[in-house]
């Protein structure tokens, strides 16, 4: 497995639980497509509490961060291997203390295309992350993932290395392919895909993006 990658000062390394903070820190402030989040909703903690604090907790082994060299986490990779297992887990385990902390939605702070209230429905609804895939799609790109980084950490070739690490840690578990979803709006992240080999699946839509990539 790809370990450690070194440019520019940064290192790649797999994350540790005192990076929890920080993770949750960078998908904040990258929330708003690809912009800072503060602020928006009612609460920040309520995207990681969706796409990123999940993760570390059910796959810390599939999730590694951009280190600044000084100790300072400024992006990340996280991933599921399985995500129907992972559908099932989020339904026992991570969804009721969901629902306990968002029972509702807030007043949200500024206008935003992704509404407080859908970011609520979706927190409680881990079947949205199979709904829009057929099962061949599963099959073929079982895992999904989530990536962030900080403007301090971009067009560097950090957010590559850590897809590249991903990927090989998938592929050495035989894990054929992963896919994701991403916000339309943002276009720089779509650009990266599709520069890194993203492909669009069949059940792509333009207003619900679905990009898979095998793991070899």
């Amino acid at each position: 497995m790809i370990a450690n990658h070194r440019g520019s000062g940064a290192i790649i390394r797999p994350y540790q639980p005192n990076d929890r903070d920080s993770v949750t820190e960078i998908c904040i402030r990258t929330a708003a497509g690809g912009d800072d989040a503060r602020g928006i909703y009612s609460d920040d903690l309520l995207m990681p509490d969706v796409y990123c604090l999940p993760y570390v907790t059910h796959s810390p082994d599939l999730a590694w961060v951009v280190d600044d060299a000084g100790g300072r986490a400024i992006g990340y990779v996280i991933a599921v291997a399985d995500t129907r297992a992972f559908v099932d887990w989020y339904t026992a385990e991570w969804a009721p203390g969901f629902r306990a902390r968002h029972p509702h939605a807030g007043p949200m702070g500024r206008d935003h295309g992704y509404t407080e209230e859908a970011l609520v429905r979706d927190g409680g609804d881990p079947e949205r992350m199979v709904r829009g895939l057929t099962p061949a799609e599963l099959d073929e790109y079982p895992a999904h993932l989530h990536i962030d980084l900080l403007p301090a950490g971009q067009r560097q070739g950090l957010g590559r290395r850590m897809l590249d690490t991903l990927r090989a840690a998938l592929a050495e578990r035989g894990v054929p392919g992963v896919h994701l979803s991403m916000d339309p709006a943002n276009a720089g992240a779509r650009a990266f895909y599709a520069a890194y080999g993203f492909h669009e699946l069949p059940s792509h839509r333009p207003h619900a993006p679905l990009l898979g990539i095998g793991t070899r």
